[in-house]
């Protein structure tokens, strides 16, 4: 491993210019991340949050988390950090929050040295079946990069920005280095693109036909439960799987695939692979040991209905599910209102209050003011 580039290394190399933080009064920073759907799913990790393969994402529009956090000169020896959720003290994700800035600190050592207030929010419900982690995690990172940059002006390039961003979001949730700029986002190494890395994610969106800019995500919320299974106890299950080195290979082929549909604009091939990466991911849940089924019995009732949709009236659209058992349903901007319909009026009863998301691809992480 000589010779190879990595951004830890970089990071930690000048991490000693970033101590010596100096303000007079508490100051903010505030941003609003993306959520995102994994296209070429993230299962199985190393350690640090390090990929076993790489994945694929589209981020969403208005399904986003929306952070400010508070800063100043700490008062005591120790830093104060508190997080609320809601405008609520949340201790439980609050004591998550301290041991991410723990870790963090190794690449940012001006986080000993501040009192932190962190207050997050939601434009979506905690249990409407979107990985708030991914959103939660990459807003905090962005706030962080935005002190960095307050406080020391070292983060002056935007590429740098977000390159650091995704790198220190993938500390806190592996998936959360995907909620940057673009449409469509790459995580993990691979032959296929140049700057890729098992480090951070990039934009890909570039070599995204211009039809899948345009597709919306439309969010069918089968159950709203708690997950059975939280997202470092499922990849854990992948350390002993059997299949486990088969998946990896297959991730691989599969990315090729995914980014042939992209360039070309081939909706049915986008499909496949994109129906195949969702099928598989639950296929692997289900071989576990001990095995997990994730599908309620109304997850199997609406694909059975979009499939049966499909073919009797020749559209394209795909599905897909995260780990759980709620659906999405990636279509074209042009067949809108069919799908509505057809939501509408055949799916909504397999809904868990007749409850379900619009939601559209190309969000990207912004600064406010709030």
């Amino acid at each position: 491993m000589n010779g190879v580039f990595k951004f830890s290394d970089q990071y930690k190399q000048s991490a000693p210019k970033l101590y010596g933080a100096r303000m007079n009064n508490a100051k903010s920073v505030s941003w609003e991340s993306p959520a995102n759907i994994a296209l070429i799913k993230y299962w199985g990790k190393y350690e640090n949050q390090m990929p076993r393969n790489p994945s694929l994402s589209f981020n969403l529009s208005n399904s986003k988390t929306i952070t400010k956090v508070i800063y100043r000169i700490k008062e005591n020896s120790e830093s104060r950090i508190e997080y609320f959720f809601e405008n609520k003290l949340n201790e439980s994700f609050e004591a998550k929050v301290k041991n991410y800035f723990k870790n963090v600190a190794v690449y940012m050592p001006f986080i000993n040295e501040l009192d932190f207030k962190v207050f997050s929010s939601n434009t979506f419900p905690h249990s409407a079946g979107i990985a708030s982690s991914a959103s939660s995690y990459s807003a905090l990172a962005l706030c962080l990069c935005s002190i960095e940059q307050n406080l020391f002006h070292t983060l002056s390039d935007e590429k740098e920005f977000y390159r650091k961003a995704s790198f220190l979001a993938r500390l806190g949730s592996g998936s959360a280095s995907r909620s940057i700029p673009g449409e469509a986002v790459l995580w993990g190494k691979t032959s296929l693109v140049n700057e890729s890395s098992d480090e951070i994610a990039i934009n890909v969106g570039n070599q995204a036909h211009d039809i899948f800019k345009l597709y919306h995500d439309a969010i069918l919320v089968i159950d709203s439960g708690q997950k059975v299974v939280s997202s470092s106890g499922g990849h854990a299950l992948m350390q002993n799987h059997p299949f486990a080195m088969a998946r990896y290979k297959q991730a691989n082929i599969n990315l090729e695939k995914l980014f042939l549909a992209l360039r070309s604009g081939s909706e049915k091939l986008f499909a496949e692979v994109v129906e195949n990466e969702a099928m598989t991911l639950h296929a692997l849940l289900l071989s576990s040991t001990p095995a997990l089924q994730l599908m309620k019995p109304n997850t199997l009732v609406v694909i059975d209905k979009l499939i049966e949709f499909r073919k009797k009236h020749q559209l394209h659209f795909t599905f897909t599910l995260d780990a759980g058992p709620n659906v999405h349903i990636l279509y074209p901007d042009k067949i809108q209102n069919k799908m509505f319909y057809f939501i509408k009026n055949k799916l909504l009863t397999c809904c868990e209050n007749s409850y379900w998301i619009d939601d559209r691809i190309s969000g990207s992480p912004k600064q406010i003011n709030i």
